[in-house]
């Protein structure tokens, strides 16, 4: 069987998105196109929808396509996943022959940067989906693209014309419900600069909850951890803070009306709130 693996965040699914799972189907010699939501994309440091959300966002954007599914894999780790990771549970999965990875053009130019690079390009055939004009190396094989939009744009400025039909209402509601105010990119921009991993923040505004805004960060290990909570004491002082509970493993920063977890990755795991917070987010949603 020949298969087509197309990833990314889909923070949110666009009409490029789209363009590339319909041009992949029309061009490649392929049985199935695996469509990859990924939990956090191993080059960013947060996401803005949550996972879950944007999984059931592609499932219904490829409702309309009978060769492509989407696969939960990745989400379904918790983490960020190498794309060499998503590659070997296929090919332990099912009898593959040739596996197309699809990728932009924006990302050509860091491949060598993969984890396990090496590896993964004897396993693969790189397909490079055309963005902006840049340039795509001739040894590559290409599918052309001519949407120019990306999801950073599109949380910028929501415009419906540049979202998937069958889901446009649910992503413009969501968006422009769960806008991020000043404050929370503050913290989150701050967050990322000192290092802190997979931040992500969750508006739980009408979900009734006790605060409107929950931030967590995965830390480095304790010092880190507990730095960081030195850190946002006085960066965030002007704001007013209320409380401080800091341990080794797990400090939680209250403002009132917005709570701060900073976690090692050992007591995210075990604890998972964010899992508990995206269920009443999809509650509410959907």
């Amino acid at each position: 069987m020949n298969v087509a693996i197309y990833g990314g965040s889909f923070d949110p699914p666009h009409i490029g998105h789209e363009e590339i799972i319909k041009q992949s189907l029309k061009t490649l010699d392929i049985e199935r196109l695996f469509v990859v939501p990924t939990y956090l994309n191993p080059f960013k440091n947060r996401f803005f929808a949550p996972a879950k959300i944007r999984l059931k966002w592609v499932e219904k954007l490829l409702l309309p396509y009978k060769k492509a599914e989407v696969l939960d894999f990745e989400i379904n780790q918790n983490r960020p996943v190498p794309s060499i990771e998503t590659i070997q549970y296929l090919l332990k999965t099912y009898e593959i022959e040739t596996i197309y990875l699809i990728i932009g053009a924006d990302n050509v130019a860091n491949l060598n940067k993969w984890h396990a690079y090496e590896k993964l390009k004897k396993l693969v055939t790189f397909v490079v989906a055309t963005r902006d004009g840049l340039n795509i190396p001739k040894n590559l094989q290409k599918l052309d693209i001519n949407v120019t939009i990306s999801s950073t744009k599109l949380r910028q400025e929501l415009k419906r014309e540049f979202l998937p039909i069958m889901i446009a209402d649910e992503i413009l509601e969501y968006y422009t419900r769960n806008p991020m105010n000043q404050k929370i990119e503050r913290i989150i921009n701050f967050l990322d600069e000192k290092k802190a991993e997979n931040i992500e923040a969750f508006d739980m505004r009408d979900k009734d909850y006790f605060v409107d805004d929950v931030i967590i960060a995965t830390t480095l290990g304790t010092k880190h951890g507990m730095s960081l909570a030195d850190y946002l004491k006085k960066e965030l002082k002007a704001d007013g803070i209320l409380d401080i509970e800091q341990s080794d493993e797990w400090s939680v920063i209250d403002m009132g009306d917005m709570l701060i977890h900073l976690m090692s990755p050992e007591y995210r795991a075990m604890y998972n709130i964010e899992e508990f917070l995206s269920q009443r987010d999809e509650k509410e949603q959907y």
